[in-house]
């Protein structure tokens, strides 16, 4: 019996010892180094943004709550840098259904100079009705349009502070 319970027991302090954010690097594309607390799924598909079909590649991951996305949009121009984080941002807030939200100027070292970085807050619904917080980021860097965002009930300092500032570009 001995022979069982040990190996049962182990298993079940080395998951309690276990961080429910275990930051990693993940690389979603183009120079852009970025940390998620948990292991990331890829994907990609084309969206229509701005009047242009684009490709978006995106990794993320669901810990402690909260979902965690890093997306990257090749424009092919950087001049269509604006008008597609517009409607991206603007996107963003209406299906979330937004009650208030915060868009403020926010710095990036090695974010193009072109379009100001930009990090939000906002809060609103999810699709079930529950209530959503999200915190959300868009800079450039040449023809690339880079999206970083959480959602979560409630978004902690533990869980912001290490994803925004594990973004990197070189």
């Amino acid at each position: 019996m001995h022979r069982y319970l040990l190996p049962l027991g182990m298993a079940f302090l080395l998951s309690a010892c276990s961080p429910t954010l275990n930051w990693r690097e993940v690389l979603p594309g183009g120079e852009l180094r970025a940390l998620l607390p948990c292991k990331p799924d890829q994907g990609s598909r084309q969206q229509s943004l701005a009047g242009r079909e684009v490709e978006v590649r995106m990794v993320g991951c669901e810990a402690a709550g909260a979902l965690y996305a890093v997306s990257v949009a090749e424009l092919g121009e950087a001049g269509h840098a604006m008008a597609v984080q517009a409607q991206w941002q603007a996107s963003l807030l209406a299906n979330m259904q937004a009650r208030e939200s915060d868009a403020h100027a926010w710095a990036l070292k090695g974010a193009s100079a072109q379009l100001e970085p930009v990090r939000l807050t906002a809060r609103g619904l999810r699709p079930d009705g529950q209530a959503v917080a999200v915190q959300a980021a868009w800079f450039v860097r040449g023809t690339r349009l880079y999206h970083a965002v959480i959602y979560a009930e409630r978004i902690s300092t533990e869980m912001s502070e290490p994803f925004f500032d594990g973004l990197a570009l070189p």
